[in-house]
């Protein structure tokens, strides 16, 4: 591994960390929902720098995007029935 490769290596997963202790320490259910999406995004960041593309794409694609989504449309289901009541 080249050093420009591990430099970005050990910059993803400071970020990784920096996002899973917002998502925990966070008091507001967006911003952690952001953070956890940021760190499964600086996975896929891993993986790609791991020579493993296909499974980037795909944590890219369903950890970084579809599960944010969906806990965006769920949050925002779960506010629309709190307004109901």
């Amino acid at each position: 591994m080249s050093t420009l490769t591990l430099l970005m290596a050990i910059l993803a997963l400071a970020a990784m960390l920096g996002g899973a202790a917002v998502a925990v320490a966070s008091k507001s259910t967006p911003v952690a929902i952001l953070a956890a999406g940021l760190v499964s995004l600086m996975a896929s960041v891993l993986f790609v720098l791991l020579a493993a593309p296909d499974v980037a794409m795909t944590e890219a694609a369903i950890g970084s995007g579809l599960t944010t989504f969906l806990f965006f449309f769920v949050l925002g289901r779960v506010k629309e029935e709190q307004d109901d009541d």
